[in-house]
């Protein structure tokens, strides 16, 4: 009995190995599988580190951007009070009203510097044609002497921080007059 144990075991056991053997890769799989694990792994890492710089950039690009935004409300205020003043009926004949206006003119001047070297730009919206990426239209106004859709009035300045749009220009488009437009649909 002892022998057809062992004999057994010896069977076993030499199967074993068999099986092994045929799991076991070649030393030149294994290389190759090794290098093609390190060539992901090396992928990876470069992939990660395009991410961090991407995002680096972009957080000295854009990193104030609510900040710049927020700082337009003191812009717009101080062209709100300009204007104010200078329309003003009780101050109009007060003699120290244009040294007052100078000064609110300087800081306001001073303030669109700062805005340009730091890449906040203003908007152009004269004589331009509506466009929804940069413009957001708050009225329409009936006007024959320019093409539908052209913008006509800035009603608040909007501005780009570098490529972004930091606030839009709240405008007012030109659409035909009601008689222009029946007159059309008469001709066709």
């Amino acid at each position: 009995m002892a022998n057809l144990n062992d004999e057994d075991k010896n069977k076993k056991e030499s199967k074993i190995p068999k099986k092994e053997e045929k799991k076991e890769l070649s030393i030149e799989e294994k290389l190759k599988d090794t290098e093609e694990k390190l060539l992901r792994s090396l992928a990876e890492l470069e992939n990660q580190r395009k991410r961090f710089d991407k995002d680096i950039k972009e957080a000295i690009d854009f990193g104030g951007f609510n900040f710049a935004r927020e700082n337009l409300a003191i812009l717009d205020n101080l062209q709100r009070a300009h204007i104010s003043i200078k329309n003003d009926p009780t101050l109009k004949d007060n003699k120290d009203l244009d040294k007052f206006l100078k000064n609110i003119e300087i800081v306001e001047k001073d303030l669109i510097s700062i805005f340009k070297k730091n890449k906040i730009e203003k908007i152009d919206t004269s004589k331009k044609k509506f466009d929804p990426n940069f413009h957001q239209a708050m009225t329409e106004i009936e006007n024959d002497q320019v093409e539908t859709g052209t913008i006509v009035q800035e009603i608040q300045a909007g501005y780009m921080l570098g490529e972004r749009l930091l606030r839009p220009s709240l405008v007012a488009v030109s659409k035909k007059s009601a008689k222009n437009e029946e007159k059309n649909e008469k001709k066709k």
